[in-house]
């Protein structure tokens, strides 16, 4: 099957890769411009141009998907449909209808629920106990098109969003492998969604990542597991913002302190902990401003926080 590969981030690499791997036609890739990046801001080119170019597939990088110009390259590869996996731009009707056999998206929820940017984040965040993938057809409305396929995944208690979307990729390049299969076969039943069912999941940001201390224990622990590692959560303390990783809810912990306030401060012993309201959290991994993720420990030694100082 001809198909072009619209992709941008390392979540959707296992997808491309399969598709090779499978002796699938990848006639191009289409993929975000190359952007500054790292602390010199050179440009880099996004993980999946990386890789089509070890493969030698055509990559086209628009800084928008539209236009005549752009319609006339995707129509000159001939595609008979289009594979998008977190390419990062809404595909308009004429971009989506070009392929012979339209365009088909993986998404990293159970379709209807989470529609959006980060459904991988707020399925953490919310206290989902299971996700998964959807294949679906992709039109105009946003995650909304009908469902091809879907794969469920277990969300663990120590699940981050980093670790479950590694997992998320690669379980979605086995459903788009075998969602084609049946395509192509002719045999796959396409199910439209429930849209009175429909939950959403908004882009996430720095603003979205700061931890609210009023929040139950495991609340924060889901928020901060939630936003692991892109954005990072993180909270201001002494005026300069602290990312926050790997937390441990503390049920038992009664201790009346304003939220945010340090609990304890051992470096040698029970470490980092934090109140909630209720409760009180552990947090093993930090990230001070302008340095690098360590050990909370490490941070207790050096400059980190004492008993009584507090998170904003």
């Amino acid at each position: 099957m001809r198909i072009v590969f619209w992709g941008s981030p390392a979540f959707a690499l296992p997808s491309l890769r399969a598709l090779l791997e499978e002796g699938h036609d990848v006639v191009g890739v289409v993929t975000q411009p190359d952007r500054p990046a790292g602390r010199g801001r050179r440009l880099r080119p996004s993980a999946v141009k990386e890789v089509a170019l070890e493969e030698d597939v055509p990559v086209l990088t628009p800084e928008r998907p539209r236009g005549d110009a752009f319609l006339e390259d995707l129509r000159s590869l001939e595609p008979e449909v289009s594979v998008v996996v977190a390419y990062g731009h809404i595909l308009r009707p004429e971009v989506l209808d070009l392929p012979g056999q339209g365009s088909i998206n993986v998404h990293a929820s159970l379709l209807p629920d989470l529609r959006g940017a980060a459904p991988v984040n707020w399925a953490i965040i919310r206290g989902f106990q299971t996700t998964g993938v959807t294949i679906m057809r992709m039109t105009e409305g946003m995650d909304a098109g009908p469902i091809l396929l879907q794969h469920e995944e277990p969300i663990g208690e120590r699940d981050t969003a980093s670790s479950l979307t590694l997992r998320l990729s690669e379980v979605g390049a086995g459903a788009l492998v075998e969602a084609l299969a049946l395509l192509e076969l002719g045999v796959i039943e396409e199910r439209e969604q429930d849209h009175d069912r429909a939950s959403f999941a908004p882009k996430v940001d720095r603003e979205t990542a700061r931890i609210d201390w009023a929040l139950s224990a495991e609340k924060v622990s889901r928020w901060i597991r939630g936003m692991d590692r892109i954005p990072g959560a993180w909270s201001p303390l002494g005026g300069e913002p602290v990312k926050l990783f790997s937390p441990e809810v503390l049920f038992s912990v009664d201790h009346g302190a304003p939220p945010g306030t340090v609990l304890i401060g051992d470096p040698d012993g029970e470490g980092l902990i934090v109140a909630t309201d209720p409760g009180a959290v552990r947090i093993d991994v930090v990230q001070p401003a302008g340095k690098r993720r360590m050990d909370a420990g490490a941070w207790l030694r050096g400059s980190g926080p004492g008993e009584g100082d507090r998170f904003g």
